[in-house]
């Protein structure tokens, strides 16, 4: 018997000791887990929050169309759960279209007020990403180099059919036109020609500039009018009242014929249409690809225009 007492006490204390290593082995486990969870939500708020998804539709400008199309490509990479798509279809195409809930983002040449009325266009929301210039354009073998304003409109109004009355060779003129709806024609016939002018008999219509500058390069005595981005050495370019249309007789005012490139969101873009217009005006891409595919960063510009037409600064 007095060898049982003590024997009892340390077999009690061993198991109490035991008992009390549990409970603190499942409160340590149970902290253990609560803190995982912890860890495991912020993460994954962290990444809901920071990755992008969703798609954008961009229609219109075919004039703006090869800048979208490259920007789209990059913001793609950067954010592979954005699907960006772009149409091309004019102007008037994707004014409509970005009114009519359609598509995300309207790509035009023109202020929506230019294209819609005044109830519609004010829904839309302005975003002007970059300035283009536009250039008449012949075939290579016409030997004119200049026009001016006045030579264009007769020969845009068919007063003029033959090149020997610019000082060119004896050969008939051909006109690559581009369809009414076309934000490129608006802006031509606004600041190169100073009016709207009829589609004369015989004219040639094409709704994509890059179909224009392949017909004018390839037909002779053809003339049309593209934006500096799709002008190369297969064409040549005509300086306007003796002012070549360089970035920096734009820049400066001397060069009329531009416009800005309005990226249209109907009301506030949402959040993935926003990063996708923010990035857009970012330095990587106004720096680059901007100036690389022969626009002008709007921030370059020395004087700027309302929606008239009107030099304003």
């Amino acid at each position: 018997m007095k060898l049982k007492k003590p024997f009892l006490l340390i077999l009690t204390l061993a198991l109490s000791i035991s008992l009390a290593a549990c409970g603190n082995n499942k409160n340590s486990n149970a902290g253990g887990s609560t803190n995982t969870e912890k860890e495991n939500t912020g993460s994954k708020n962290t990444t809901q929050t920071s990755d992008l998804s969703g798609s954008i539709l961009a229609s219109g400008s075919t004039a703006l169309q090869p800048l979208v199309d490259q920007v789209g490509k990059k913001f793609n990479e950067k954010n592979p759960g954005v699907s960006v798509q772009v149409q091309g279809g004019g102007s008037g195409t994707g004014l409509t279209q970005v009114s009519g809930g359609q598509v995300q983002i309207g790509n035009s040449d023109v202020f929506a007020e230019e294209k819609l009325d005044a109830s519609a266009a004010a829904e839309l929301k302005d975003h002007q990403v970059a300035v283009v210039a536009m250039a008449a354009v012949t075939n290579k073998d016409t030997g004119v180099t200049n026009l001016t304003k006045q030579q264009l409109v007769d020969i845009f109004t068919g007063k003029i059919t033959n090149w020997k009355d610019v000082q060119g060779k004896d050969q008939p003129i051909v006109i690559v036109n581009r369809p009414s709806s076309s934000g490129t024609r608006a802006t031509f016939e606004k600041f190169a020609l100073g009016q709207k002018t009829e589609d004369i008999k015989g004219s040639i219509q094409e709704d994509s500039s890059g179909t224009v500058a392949k017909i004018v390069a390839e037909t002779p005595g053809a003339i049309g009018y593209l934006a500096l981005s799709y002008i190369d050495d297969t064409v040549q370019s005509i300086s306007y009242d003796g002012v070549e249309a360089t970035v920096d007789n734009v820049a400066s005012g001397k060069y009329p014929v531009w416009a800005y490139e309005h990226m249209y969101t109907k009301g506030e873009p949402d959040e993935t249409t926003k990063a996708f217009l923010d990035y857009f005006l970012s330095p990587e891409v106004q720096d680059s690809d901007v100036v690389d595919l022969g626009y002008i960063p709007v921030s370059k510009m020395q004087v700027k225009r309302d929606a008239e037409g009107k030099i304003v600064q």
